[in-house]
């Protein structure tokens, strides 16, 4: 029976059993009528008939208010309520994608049209797309690294500014490739989280060529990959494009002691995949759906209690029958 009057109404019954209760207040109903049916005069002294008056007409309208008022208290106190859904927070993951923006990203061997780098944006924003409950960060990286996006869910501004990302002057200042340095500042971003799990992407087609013997004040990927395992951060290394002749054994170490997972990526397919892997991997339970109970049986008792009381009065005064 709930379930019918749900789908019809919206509406639940809290303790249907109440309604057993209808069964003898109908039958009391019935039997009272039947008491009150009594014959005043012999039928042919209303042989000629008397007009009915809307007094007569409406006197049986009486004990069926009073009827109607019963059945509804009978409702209102079976509880009818309406189930109204909580709104609760999706609990997301905290993402921070790391882009190599130096110059060999221009290459063009890992689709038909487009660069490395383009191929990479493309991917990034399909995932970003993806993943709406997320707060994800933007980080470009070549010898440095710059925060495009701190964490956000608004992933609108963040696909336009992932859009704009554009490679660094081919053999200028900033060429090089500082792959720790990278992640190094994505762990940061990440350390203030309290999301379930935090996790940082870092796709490049080359090697570290920032923290090296030369420069020992450098973050070395060793380094970043202690930070990240202290902080709880997952690193997802991809190594985009022809890798033939790149050491990725730092990429791999990354992957390794965070817990995360090491990819090479030589086409666009190939990149689509790895993102689509790590969507996979990285996947966040959902609430279960709660609902708060909204009490309808006020408009109930309220209408029962009228119908009761007009019936009860109109059957003490105007619709009243003498004995």
């Amino acid at each position: 029976m709930n379930a019918l009057l749900r789908s019809l109404t919206g509406v639940t019954l809290l303790h249907p059993w109440v309604l057993l209760g209808a069964a003898p207040v109908v039958l009391a109903w019935w039997l009272g009528r039947r008491r009150r049916t009594v014959t005043f005069a012999p039928a042919g002294l209303l042989a000629g008939g008397l007009p009915p008056t809307l007094r007569s007409a409406l006197r049986p309208a009486a004990p069926a208010l009073r009827l109607a008022g019963l059945l509804l208290l009978l409702v209102a106190l079976a509880r009818p309520v309406r189930r109204a859904p909580v709104a609760v927070r999706v609990p997301g993951i905290d993402i921070a994608i790391c882009l190599d923006v130096s110059s060999s990203m221009t290459a063009t061997d890992m689709a038909a049209r487009g660069s490395r780098l383009d191929v990479a944006r493309r991917a990034a924003a399909r995932f970003v797309a993806d993943r709406p409950h997320d707060r994800i960060a933007l980080i470009r990286f070549a010898r440095y690294a710059d925060v495009v996006c701190p964490p956000t869910l608004d992933h609108d501004a963040l696909a336009a500014l992932l859009a704009a990302v554009e490679t660094v002057q081919s053999d200028g200042p900033e060429d090089a490739t500082g792959i720790g340095n990278a992640v190094a500042r994505a762990a940061q971003l990440l350390q203030e989280s309290t999301a379930s799990s935090r996790i940082v992407v870092v796709l490049t087609d080359g090697e570290e060529n920032v923290a090296t013997a030369d420069h020992p004040g450098e973050i070395a990927p060793a380094h970043a990959a202690q930070l990240c395992a202290a902080l709880g951060v997952k690193v997802y290394a991809v190594a985009a494009g022809d890798v033939a002749g790149v050491d990725t054994s730092q990429l791999r170490l990354l992957a390794a002691r965070t817990g995360g997972a090491f990819f090479e990526a030589r086409s666009a397919a190939d990149v689509a995949a790895v993102y689509a892997a790590i969507d996979g991997l990285e996947t966040s339970a959902l609430p279960q759906p709660r609902h708060r109970l909204i009490e309808a049986f006020a408009p109930v008792l309220l209408l029962g209690l009228a119908l009761f009381v007009l019936g009860t009065l109109s059957r003490e005064t105007w619709l009243r029958v003498l004995p």
